[in-house]
């Protein structure tokens, strides 16, 4: 039976790779994304890549009226939900910004889920609901969040879980992701952060490119194996399909459930600037700075619930984020923007 999934936000960076899967696992798929984060253009090489359309509304999906209207078109199966506004330095400087966008979008979805019988949703979360952050993280671990970007996640979060309780029917997913990186192997879709990446993969690839002078290394002296801050690193396309299993999942589950999706292991901003060298050839210098306020040592998951329940698990390596990284860099220097 084919199923219709409702992508919102489905041109940003997961998205686009999250739709190229749900493709070609022989999904239907429609966007609704009102592009201020993302490019149209992201949609058409998904669609060059799998030879199938992707219907776009660019349309706000806090716009309860507008994506009403959307529901009203299509018979949808699913929703994957990613719409929502994530630089956290922004979300510290306009917190109502924040809150209104990311919270009302949440409402409005789930509003026309109810009001058009969607049963199932997949949420994207963030490790940023973290509070304690011992690592290896598990989903047990305690809430709590620095900024308002990681709390209107886990806002988001208690919404989802409040409204599948009353609603027996219902299924949802929660998908707390790490630190996403890498592109499609065809080098067609990737990652195109607007003005100065806040990631470190992108202001490699910038640097490596020659946009920018040199990655700043945010201190030496933490206790790890180099002194260097330590992340779970996952490549878009194991998140990607991360979301199939989650949606494989839902479709056989009711009630709300909590995933992590990231490697179980952690490695050092040295590590993958290493590893970008080795898979670019390209020099990519870099100086230390001072510790940044609020920095941890660690940071990486524990995906044995994914694994266990989801029957997924993370395939690739840092080489292989960087390559592709590299790959798509080399490809688009513009992004998706015309050479």
């Amino acid at each position: 039976m084919n199923r219709t999934i409702l992508v919102t936000g489905g041109a940003g960076y997961i998205g686009s790779h999250t739709c190229v899967a749900l493709l070609e696992a022989g999904y239907s798929v429609v966007v609704a994304d009102d592009l201020r984060n993302s490019k149209e253009e992201s949609l058409k090489r998904v669609e060059k890549i799998t030879g199938k359309p992707v219907p776009l509304y660019p349309i706000d999906v806090s716009d309860e009226i507008a994506l009403d209207r959307v529901f009203g078109q299509h018979h949808f199966d699913a929703v994957i939900h990613f719409a929502g506004l994530k630089a956290v330095g922004e979300s510290v400087a306009e917190p109502l910004l924040y809150y209104r966008n990311n919270l009302n979008a949440t409402i409005s979805l789930l509003s026309c889920m109810l009001r058009h019988h969607v049963n199932v949703l997949v949420f994207s979360s963030s490790a940023t609901v973290y509070r304690d952050i011992t690592s290896p993280i598990s989903e047990e671990q305690e809430k709590g969040c620095t900024n308002p970007y990681g709390w209107t996640k886990l806002m988001s979060e208690q919404i989802i879980t409040d409204t599948v309780k009353t609603n027996p029917n219902l299924s949802a997913i929660l998908l707390r992701y790490f630190n996403p990186i890498g592109a499609h192997d065809s080098g067609l879709i990737g990652e195109d952060p607007n003005g100065i990446p806040n990631n470190l993969l992108p202001y490699i690839t910038k640097v490596a490119g020659g946009k920018l002078d040199k990655v700043h290394v945010f201190g030496n002296d933490y206790d790890t194996k180099d002194g260097t801050g330590v992340r779970d690193y996952i490549h878009v396309v194991d998140l990607a399909n991360g979301h199939l299993a989650a949606l494989d999942y839902a479709f056989s589950h009711t009630g709300t459930e909590a995933f992590n999706l990231g490697t179980g292991n952690g490695y050092s901003v040295l590590e993958v600037i290493d590893a970008y060298r080795k898979a670019s050839g390209a020099e990519v210098p870099y100086v230390i700075d001072p510790r940044r306020p609020g920095d941890v040592a660690q940071n990486f998951a524990n995906p044995k619930r994914a694994h266990d329940l989801l029957h997924w698990e993370a395939k690739r390596d840092i080489m292989n984020m960087c390559a592709t990284s590299y790959h798509w860099q080399q490809l688009n220097p513009n992004g998706y923007e015309e050479s």
